[in-house]
C-alpha cells in the first residue's frame, strides 16, 4: 500500500471515530458510568430491587465505551507504526483489523431505541400444518438458541407447548445479554420453510410456516390496571425437564386477558403461585406495549397472520429444495448456506435489518 493511501486511511479512520464518538454519546455514557459507580458503591445498593437492572446497564455501557477506547488505541498505534516506518504488511494487516472493528461499532449507532438494551421475550409459534409446522417451529428454536449460545446471550424457557408427535406448537424464551431486543427485534414476522418433508413417504416438497414475535421486557413500574374479572386463568402440567414437582402437579399457568385476547403462560417456576406472578408480569409488559402504536400494529398484524392458514407473506424464506437459499424479503440479503443459518449463523441477517 502506497504512503498516500495509508495517510488517507489514517485521516478517514480518525474522522469516522470522531463521528462515532458524537453519535454514540461517549461523553454522556462516561458520565452515566460515574453515576452508576456511585450507586453501586452505596452500601444499600445490594439490598435494592433494581440491582440487576443497574448492573446490566453498567455492563452494556462499558461494552460500548471499551470498544471505542480500544479502537482509539488501535488507530494511535497504527499512526506510530506508520511514523516509525514499520513493515507494510504489518500496517496493511492493522488497517484491515481497524476497518472491521469500525464497521462493527457503526452498528451500535443503530441501537439507540428506547428499549434496544432491554431483555427480549422471544415467542415462536407453529402455523397451520400440524407435524410439518411443529417441526419447523422447533428448528427455529434450535437456530435461535444456537445463536444465543455462540454470542454469549443467556436465555430461559418461560413456557413450551410440545407438538403431539414432533416439534413444538409454541415456546417463549427470555433472552438476556448485550442489547438483545435491539439485535433481535427484526426477527418479528412469519418465517417460511420449503423442503422435502421427512414425514412424507412420497418425498414431496412441503411449505411450512412459523411466526416469531420479539418484545422487550420493560423493567419499570408500568402502572397497568388489570381487573381480575378480565382474566381467564388455566393451570396445567408443565412439560419437559424441571424436576418431579414441576412434572407431576398443575404448576404451569396460562392467563388470557379477555378484552384484548392476549395470552401469556409460564411453567419455569416450581410453584403455581410463582408461575402466576411471572405471568402477571408478562401480561403487564404486553398490555403496556399494546398502548404503543408501533408494537400494537405489529402484534395485530402478526396475530392475523398466525390465524391465517397460509400466513400471508413471510419476512424470510428458508429454501432447502429444489435449491438452497435463505432470503430476507425486507433487506434482500440472502445466502445459499441454509445449513449454517439453521445452525445459528444469523448475525448478517440481524445486522442488515438494523441498517434499514
Amino acid at each position: 500500500m502506497e504512503t498516500k493511501e495509508i495517510e488517507r486511511k489514517l485521516i478517514e479512520f480518525q474522522s469516522t471515530l470522531d463521528d462515532l464518538k458524537s453519535k454514540l454519546f461517549i461523553g454522556e455514557k462516561l458520565s452515566r458510568l460515574d453515576e452508576l459507580s456511585k450507586i453501586i458503591n452505596n452500601p444499600d445498593f445490594w439490598n435494592g430491587s433494581d440491582t440487576k437492572d443497574v448492573l446490566t446497564e453498567q455492563k452494556n455501557l462499558n461494552t460500548i465505551v471499551n470498544k471505542y477506547n480500544s479502537l482509539n488505541d488501535s488507530i494511535n498505534t497504527l499512526k506510530e507504526l506508520f511514523e516509525l516506518g514499520m513493515d507494510d504488511n504489518e500496517i496493511v494487516s492493522e488497517i484491515s483489523t481497524i476497518e472491521k472493528e469500525l464497521d462493527e461499532m457503526k452498528l451500535s449507532t443503530f441501537l439507540s431505541g428506547e428499549y434496544d438494551s432491554a431483555n427480549a421475550y422471544v415467542e415462536i409459534h407453529s402455523g397451520a400444518g400440524g407435524t410439518e409446522s411443529n417441526d419447523w417451529a422447533n428448528m427455529l428454536l434450535r437456530m435461535y438458541t444456537r445463536y444465543f449460545d455462540s454470542h454469549d446471550y443467556k436465555y430461559e424457557v418461560i413456557s413450551k407447548n410440545e407438538g403431539e408427535e414432533v416439534g413444538i406448537k409454541g415456546v417463549v424464551l427470555l433472552v438476556k445479554g448485550y442489547y438483545p431486543f435491539g439485535y433481535l427485534k427484526g426477527e418479528t414476522g412469519v418465517h417460511r420453510l420449503v423442503r422435502i418433508s421427512p414425514f412424507d413417504s412420497n418425498k414431496r416438497r412441503h411449505t411450512s410456516f412459523a411466526s416469531v414475535l420479539i418484545t422487550p421486557e420493560i423493567n419499570k413500574d408500568l402502572n397497568v390496571d388489570i381487573k381480575e374479572s378480565d382474566l381467564k386463568i388455566d393451570v396445567y402440567h408443565s412439560s419437559g425437564a424441571g424436576g418431579q414437582s414441576v412434572n407431576t402437579t398443575d404448576s404451569a399457568v396460562r392467563i388470557t386477558h379477555l378484552p384484548t385476547g392476549i395470552v401469556v403462560s409460564c411453567q419455569v417456576e416450581r410453584s403455581q403461585m410463582k408461575n402466576k406472578e411471572r405471568c402477571m408480569q408478562m401480561l403487564q409488559n404486553k398490555l403496556f406495549l399494546a398502548n404503543l402504536k408501533e408494537f400494537n400494529d405489529k402484534v395485530k398484524e402478526l396475530k392475523g397472520e398466525v390465524m391465517d392458514v397460509n400466513f400471508g407473506s413471510a419476512i424470510r424464506s428458508y429454501v432447502m429444495c429444489p435449491y438452497t437459499l435463505v432470503k430476507d424479503t425486507r433487506t434482500n440479503y440472502e445466502t445459499s448456506s441454509v445449513d449454517k443459518v439453521l445452525d445459528g449463523e444469523i448475525q448478517e441477517f440481524l445486522e442488515e435489518y438494523l441498517k434499514l
